[in-house]
């Protein structure tokens, strides 16, 4: 997938670039391609990016281990501002951060990398915890085997263990 210049927006049709999906993501392993379509508009002082993808992973069981697929399909909208970066010279060292400050924002002049937001949409939409049945059991852990010593001079511990963990009469 390719990257998007900013500027080159401006001369689509409709400030407008589609693009169809079917690729698999080089930070994402996954059983069948990224499947969709993912849509960048420029309207004047940000990107407007939606995407509508589906695909199937393997995940690992938090409670037992085990591998299973889980299929995940999203359609997320994003607004991404379009301001130059201040000079870091400029910024103090501390600052506070306002939940307002808390977006997206690229150099008009720059690019817009769209496998990059699509893994992160990816991610963001797997599931936490990842369980493969509601009913998962977990991990069985049983009795534990009782280990013989491999080597002979471990074996006067062993006695005095089993003496130790033998009921008194």
């Amino acid at each position: 997938m390719d990257n998007v210049y900013i500027p080159h927006l401006l001369q689509r049709l409709e400030k407008t670039l589609t693009v169809d999906l079917d690729t698999h993501l080089a930070d994402l392993e996954t059983l069948t391609p990224v499947r969709g379509e993912l849509t960048v508009i420029h309207q004047g002082t940000y990107l407007e990016v939606k995407a509508r993808a589906n695909t199937i992973v393997t995940l690992s069981c938090d409670r037992c281990l085990k591998t299973y697929n889980h299929r995940v399909a999203i359609a997320p909208q994003e607004l991404i501002w379009l301001e130059h970066e201040p000079d870091p010279a400029t910024l103090p060292l501390e600052r506070e951060v306002a939940v307002d400050d808390l977006v997206e924002t690229l150099p008009p002049n720059g690019h817009f990398y769209p496998e990059t937001w699509l893994y992160e949409q990816i991610c963001l939409a797997l599931p936490q915890p990842q369980i493969c049945d509601e009913d998962c059991p977990g991990i069985d852990v049983g009795k534990p085997a009782q280990a013989k010593p491999v080597d002979h001079r471990w074996s006067a511990l062993a006695q005095l263990q089993q003496q130790f963990q033998q009921p008194e009469s």
